[in-house]
């Protein structure tokens, strides 16, 4: 659950007069000062807490637990043994489970381990209560951590700590991007894996269009139906509108010191789309 950069969404002025206010950057359409942005993601996430699969249902049309299946599936966790995933923006910990539960059911791995971690303690608490209903509860393969991907204290996650980092759906709504993939960088280890799953563009104009209408006219009235919550369904619908394009994102993890595939979609590419770019994998690895 975070977001993007000052670098790339600032509207502040470059003038003399503007060298005392605080850097901006969006918050869905709306430009607001950066301090006051993580406030208002928070409060979204708490809103949505409760009915977070719910949400999820209703902004993908069921469609994320596909999407989420090929994440997994193209990660294939497990298959050169036992890894350390850091689960960032975990929140429900449906990423982590299905991480836990693939390399079990395909390479008898209980070995492999996931730290799941979140700004926001509604969000982990919901994590929490769906392990407690799974074999994993109460053993050393799933943890749960409050933290800030943009700032990640060194103790909990030290340099070169993890195999696999993976964040869904989730950067998007973080003040900076560069912050939070300058950290994914530092706590992987050399040869590990950055892997974030996001909404990303369509290029299907027929789709776009389609796309376009689904999400502001359905998706926040179903907020209002369905969570009594129209604002932080719209705010989402807004924030995925603002994020980069895939060649954008993909620069910007380049940027951080991985190496990714060429700017294309597919096998050697530097991300995979999914369903016609609603959604897409970006993958890096940390030489």
């Amino acid at each position: 659950m975070r977001a993007v950069s000052a670098r790339y969404n600032s509207t502040a002025s470059n003038s003399p007069n503007d060298s005392s206010r605080p850097a901006q950057t969006h918050f869905g359409f709306r430009t607001v000062d950066e301090n006051v942005k993580e406030d208002l993601v928070k409060g979204v996430f708490s809103s949505v807490a409760p009915k977070y699969d719910l949400m999820n249902d209703a902004m993908s049309m069921g469609v994320h637990r596909l999407w989420k299946d090929d994440f997994v599936s193209l990660l294939n966790p497990g298959r050169r043994g036992p890894i350390k995933i850091l689960d960032m923006a975990g929140g429900t910990g449906d990423i982590a489970l299905r991480m836990l539960d693939h390399a079990r059911e395909k390479y008898a791995d209980r070995d492999t381990s996931v730290l799941v971690s979140d700004i926001n303690p509604d969000m982990l608490k919901e994590g929490m209560r769906n392990v407690r209903k799974t074999m994993y509860h109460n053993t050393p393969q799933v943890a749960f951590q409050v933290a800030n991907a943009q700032e990640l204290d060194p103790e909990i996650f030290p340099d070169n700590s993890f195999d696999l980092y993976t964040i869904a759906f989730g950067i998007r709504n973080c003040t900076s991007i560069p912050s939070v993939l300058k950290e994914a960088h530092r706590v992987l280890k050399p040869g590990g894996t950055f892997a974030c799953l996001e909404f990303g563009k369509v290029d299907n104009p027929l789709l776009s269009q389609l796309y376009e209408v689904y999400s502001f006219s359905v998706i926040p009235m179903l907020g209002s139906i369905l969570a009594s919550d129209r604002e932080s369904y719209q705010y989402l619908v807004e924030s995925i509108r603002r994020f980069p394009s895939q060649p954008a994102f993909a620069q910007m993890i380049r940027d951080a010191g991985f190496t990714t595939g060429q700017d294309f979609s597919g096998q050697g590419g530097a991300w995979r789309d999914l369903w016609g770019g609603i959604a897409s994998v970006h993958l890096g690895v940390k030489a």
